[in-house]
């Protein structure tokens, strides 16, 4: 999401004026701040849905059985 420095607030794209400046302040936001390198998912959030995943397959398996 674009952050506005002078403002302390993040905007979203459609709240922005056309020429992508900061509805409030008038100052140009150049920066949407994306997924970088160092922010990818944790391993643990990985091993979470996949350890989900197992048992809620697990439980549709005894269903019907």
């Amino acid at each position: 999401m674009p952050w506005c420095e002078e403002c302390a607030r993040y905007f979203t794209p459609t709240a922005m004026t056309a020429n992508g400046e900061c509805p409030s302040c008038g100052r140009h936001i150049d920066e949407v701040a994306g997924l970088s390198d160092d922010e990818r998912t944790p391993w643990h959030f990985k091993l979470l849905v996949t350890a989900l995943i197992a048992y809620l397959g697990w439980r549709i398996i005894v269903l019907f059985v």
